[in-house]
């Protein structure tokens, strides 16, 4: 089955990936208008990709770090150009296996890998040394994440555990604000140092997710919008402009109420206030889309007046 899993955007185009491509790395461009553009199809074959981030330049970072069964040696992160060239960067944990669907990438480049928990913290991973392509590159744990258990609905399990799993990560273009979510809530972490780990044992800004089923993908806007993606035919892309300012220090902690969850055919308008929930009515149909490997089914855009 194909799910969306990550998701990135450049302000002017959105790139999206899946988990299970089925042999080859496939990331699929769409305009603003979120028809899909062309997709970009890298000559690797990644074993569970579960999160993609975008670096300035415009670099795409395939976070293939997903280990459901804790059987990997090594995870990886595909470094892919535009055009679709790559590299593979293999590495490993210093502490047995993880399973882990967020990546972060800091203003200086180094990767930071944030482990899937059941029990306990979220682990915070980046490597000990510059990436290599011709060996494994071991990982140094540098810090830990910990999320409380809300009430905020959602997800595809039963009780509190959906509510602390961490399932994507983002930066902003310059990377001072941090997101990283869960199936249920997207948390803000304010980074004006450019220390990661510190910024991300700190105290975030939350804000309910509305009611997705298996939200796996978060991404910001260079304007600060930030972008929320669950897997499923005619799951829309929520946006919450503004989103960024929100973990600025000078901003109260407050968390905000999610609107209704709207139906795939007509999505509803969510309150126009700082830190609410938007619908873009751009019903996201990721299983046929990326089954179909370029095409993308009921996608339509309706700018915010």
């Amino acid at each position: 089955m194909q799910e969306l899993s990550g998701l990135a955007s450049n302000g002017t185009e959105l790139f999206a990936v899946s988990d299970s491509d089925n042999g080859t790395l496939r990331i699929v461009v769409m305009g603003r208008d979120c028809t899909v553009k062309r997709t970009i199809t890298a000559p690797v074959d990644p074993y569970d990709v579960e999160d993609l981030a975008i670096t300035p330049d415009g670099t795409l970072w395939a976070s293939d770090t997903g280990d459901n069964n804790k059987s990997r040696p090594t995870v990886a992160l595909h470094k892919v150009t535009p055009s679709g060239a790559v590299e593979r960067f293999r590495l490993t944990y210093p502490d047995g296996k993880h399973d882990a669907e967020a990546l972060v990438i800091d203003k200086s480049g180094t990767p930071f890998i944030i482990t899937k928990e059941p029990l306990g913290s979220a682990l915070i991973y980046r490597p000990t040394g510059p990436l290599r392509t011709d060996i494994s590159v071991p990982m140094e744990q540098v810090g830990r994440v910990t999320l409380s258990s809300t009430d905020t609905p959602g997800g595809p399990l039963e009780g509190s555990l959906d509510t602390r799993l961490v399932t994507g990560a983002a930066s902003t273009a310059d990377g001072t604000v941090i997101a990283l979510r869960t199936y249920t809530d997207a948390y803000l972490y304010s980074v004006p140092d450019g220390d990661v780990v510190k910024a991300l044992e700190g105290d975030p800004v939350r804000i309910p997710l509305p009611d997705e089923p298996q939200g796996e993908a978060i991404a910001f806007e260079p304007n600060g919008t930030l972008l929320s993606a669950s897997e499923g035919a005619g799951t829309p892309l929520r946006a919450v402009e503004g989103a960024a300012a929100l973990a600025q220090p000078s901003v109260p902690k407050t968390t905000t109420t999610p609107p209704p969850a709207a139906t795939s055919d007509e999505p509803q308008a969510a309150p126009t206030s700082s830190g609410a929930w938007q619908n873009w009515p751009l019903a996201l149909s990721l299983g046929g889309f990326f089954l179909a490997a370029a095409l993308v089914v009921g996608l339509r855009l309706r700018r915010r007046a």
